[in-house]
């Protein structure tokens, strides 16, 4: 859990033009070492399903590509974002430096009664499907359909 000593197992992120997805990009990463249990019970990614990912250069390549100058947005993508900017400096000898919006952060200041901000519990408030979480492009899915309502929410106030 660590930008410095662990690597990135899988990207997803969505390209979205006047709220409306265009485009979805989502990849599993051979990594070099062994997935810790917890990280399989959590995501259901195998050992075995890394070892048909593609290289963590190649991956970071697509993604930049991907991203080109986007806003990034992610549900605490402080976290995830550490990884993208490590290895991209690691792999690429690149900086990525897109500004980020984080709705785990906006959801602390729009809903000051919720008990948390994980990601599960907003989806749940927000009344979004939540099952399969904890994969790379149904986690961004389910941060979009939150921030979506988010955005109704603040609307209608």
């Amino acid at each position: 859990m660590s930008p410095t000593k662990n690597e990135i197992i899988e990207i997803g992120a969505i390209k979205v033009k006047e709220n409306k997805i265009i485009d979805t990009f989502n990849t599993l990463l051979k990594i070099e070492g062994y997935l810790n249990p917890f990280i399989t019970r959590l995501t259901g990614i195998t050992n075995e399903m890394l070892k048909k990912g593609i290289e963590q250069k190649k991956a970071l390549e697509s993604f930049v590509e991907f991203t080109g100058e986007e806003i990034i947005v992610g549900h605490n993508v402080n976290f995830d974002i550490n990884f993208i900017y490590d290895k991209c400096q690691k792999y690429l000898d690149y900086y990525l430096n897109n500004d980020f919006v984080d709705t785990m952060r906006i959801a602390k200041h729009m809903l000051p009664e919720v008990d948390n901000y994980k990601l599960g519990t907003l989806a749940n408030y927000f009344d979004v499907d939540y099952s399969n979480a904890h994969r790379g492009l149904k986690d961004v899915e389910i941060t979009y359909e939150v921030y979506n309502k988010m955005k109704e929410l603040q609307n209608r106030i």
